[in-house]
């Protein structure tokens, strides 16, 4: 159960069916930032998808999901493909730069919703390839 849904979380990303994305969460969903903050509930979620679908253009590819034996947590390993298109503050300027990323993310899962994704990447390789 905790595969499926990860892979219908992703599978709403990949189609910006931000409906369904968000249905997938608990109002209190914990999320952590790579190599930044912590931010709790649905709605700040929702703040940090709208300022990453301005700036960036992305699809989740390759992706692998594992769960664990109580299919509580799950862990999903992927590439991101994706498109730099406005600048997001504090990074370099946007010039339509493209970038293929590894990832790494991770969730708590209770009552068939997502109640934790904590998101890893490597933003020096990012950087690397949008500079």
């Amino acid at each position: 159960m905790s595969q499926n849904l990860i892979h219908t979380y992703y599978e709403a990303f990949n189609k910006k069916n931000w409906e369904t994305f968000f249905d997938l969460l608990d109002e209190h969903v914990v999320h952590d930032i790579n190599q930044g903050n912590q931010e709790v509930g649905k709605n700040l979620f929702m703040h940090f998808m709208e300022r990453m679908n301005r700036s960036y253009d992305e699809r989740v590819v390759d992706l692998i999901v594992l769960t664990g034996k109580h299919e509580e947590r799950a862990a999903a390993e992927f590439f991101i493909e994706g498109v730099y298109l406005a600048t997001d503050p504090g990074l370099p300027p946007a010039r339509n730069q493209k970038y293929r990323l590894r990832c790494g993310a991770f969730f708590e899962i209770r009552k068939e919703k997502i109640c934790r994704v904590t998101n890893y990447y490597n933003l020096k390789e990012w950087l690397s390839q949008v500079q």
